[in-house]
């Protein structure tokens, strides 16, 4: 049972370092006007490193984790479409992460 949470865990950790960004826009813009000229948000996974405990085994999140998870909001849209990412994203877990940071879950 170990090995395979921490064979789980590593492979998590391996898809969230995937070297590809994923560009947010704003909703209902185009990207390019974002109000005073802002550039559409990168959005690196990794970022999102602090909430893998509380996704991967079911745990409370840390404030770390939900300061990341409310900057990466116009990200998350993103992640649930990547097949790299979804599967935690959409996970029980990661639900249970949502609620307990007060981020409303994206609908995409």
């Amino acid at each position: 049972m170990k090995f395979m949470t921490i064979l789980f865990i590593a492979l998590v950790i391996g898809a969230m370092s995937s070297p590809l960004p994923i560009r947010a826009t704003a909703v209902g813009g185009s990207g390019r006007d974002m109000g005073l000229g802002h550039m559409a948000q990168q959005c690196v996974a990794t970022e999102l490193s602090p909430c893998l405990p509380a996704v991967t085994l079911g745990g409370t999140p840390t404030v770390d984790c939900c300061g990341k998870l409310n900057e990466q909001k116009p990200c998350l849209c993103g992640y649930i479409k990547n097949p790299a990412y979804s599967m935690y994203i959409t996970s029980p877990n990661a639900h249970k992460v949502f609620t307990a940071c007060n981020v409303p879950y994206p609908s995409c």
